[in-house]
């Protein structure tokens, strides 16, 4: 994450925001704090931050009133932090429009963890959608039709990338021969049973070799799936 991202912390405990503001600012974040809790939405505003934390007991209204008022306007993520531990406070959390729910005390670790992971299906991960297709650890890259799995690699064959790209966008549901010949047809040109055996046993091959073994499974007489 090479990127500075901001955090604006809402907590009323000034010891509590001060060690999570050190623990931030240590972890690379830029870390801001509020101090008037009358106009948050104001302060929200001006520092337009990438990641809210939100506690729920706080002056002037509280948590769940600001996270309703912050989705008037805003998608960006927020994460209420509280001591609160009612099943009940977790559900108004979520119905507000919270995203996540961490409960005090905490590890400062998963605390991070949670934060870079946010920021990853947020920032990093969406500027890819159109890019790159992921499925259970595998990667294959759209532009370059390269697949990726651990530390390996392997290019496919127009044909293989194809039934990879079709079998994962239909995860859990089987494919039957006849979809998966359809999409191997160029320029009205059939492909046989024959060529698809083929290209399935090859693709398969490139990536037992790679560690991804099982990857797609036969249902006998319909087609292929990838679970």
């Amino acid at each position: 994450m090479n990127n500075i991202y901001k955090i604006l912390i809402i907590e009323d405990d000034i010891n509590m925001t001060e060690i999570v503001k050190k623990i931030l600012e240590r972890w690379g974040f830029s870390a801001y704090i509020c101090e008037n809790f009358d106009d948050i939405l104001k302060l929200f505003v001006e520092i337009d931050p990438h990641i809210l934390l939100l506690d729920i007991n706080i002056p002037a209204f509280d948590g769940f009133y600001w996270c309703k008022k912050i989705r008037e306007i805003s998608s960006v993520p927020i994460v209420f932090v509280s001591s609160r531990d009612s099943s009940m406070d977790i559900i108004m959390a979520v119905n507000s429009g919270g995203d996540d729910y961490i409960q005090k005390p905490f590890d400062s670790n998963v605390l991070v963890a949670k934060l870079q992971a946010i920021i990853r299906r947020t920032y990093e991960y969406s500027k890819y959608d159109n890019q790159v297709m992921e499925c259970n650890n595998l990667i294959i890259d759209m532009n370059s039709m390269n697949v990726y799995y651990g530390n390996e690699s392997s290019m496919l064959t127009k044909n293989e990338f194809r039934i990879l790209k079709t079998l994962i966008e239909n995860q859990g549901k089987v494919v039957s021969r006849e979809n998966l010949m359809k999409q191997l047809w160029n320029e009205d040109i059939y492909v046989n049973e024959n060529a698809l055996t083929v290209n399935i046993n090859r693709l398969r091959k490139k990536l037992e070799n790679m560690g991804a073994k099982d990857f797609i499974n036969t249902k006998k007489g319909i087609g292929y799936v990838v679970i």
